[in-house]
């Protein structure tokens, strides 16, 4: 048996990190970077065998686009080296798995666009792959964004999830 984290982003907010809305999880990670870094122990003290990265909300339905397109692409690389990080302090084997969002927006399959999501979904793949053992496609809410995933990640040479 395996044992999966926790919501990152409800362990953050419960540990006082910086969290509201719209960048939920995210925050910390733009604010203050240590409180993942805590999240992370603290589910690999609580057992998990495999953490996420939190990079769920690094989208531009929760940064906003303006953001999405200035630091994007540092902040998956930070939420990537965090966890691996994390991972590598362990005493015990703990896995990393590359946090895969939906990119328009949680449980909103009527925003999903197939051509402007695979951009996005190329940019998390070439910042996490590195340091991941594999991929957790999350909340993915329809078909179309279903086949978006497989189509940028089934070739990658990691478990895709």
């Amino acid at each position: 048996m395996l044992i999966l984290d926790g919501g990152i982003g409800r362990h953050l907010k419960k540990i006082g990190a910086p969290f509201g809305q719209p960048e939920w999880s995210a925050l910390a990670l733009i604010e203050d970077p240590l409180f993942v870094s805590q999240a992370h122990t603290d589910f690999i003290n609580a057992g998990a065998d495999i953490i996420t990265t939190n990079t769920y909300a690094i989208v531009p339905f929760h940064i906003g686009e303006k953001r999405f397109r200035e630091i994007g692409k540092e902040l998956i690389l930070k939420a990537a080296k965090i966890a691996q990080e994390s991972s590598l302090s362990s005493k015990n084997e703990v896995k990393v798995a590359a946090g895969i969002p939906p990119v328009f927006g949680s449980y909103k399959p009527e925003s999903f666009v197939y051509k402007d999501a695979l951009p996005i979904l190329e940019l998390f793949k070439e910042c996490l792959l590195p340091s991941s053992d594999l991929v957790l496609a999350e909340t993915l809410s329809c078909i179309e964004e279903i086949a978006a995933v497989q189509n940028i990640f089934s070739n990658c040479g990691q478990p895709l999830w």
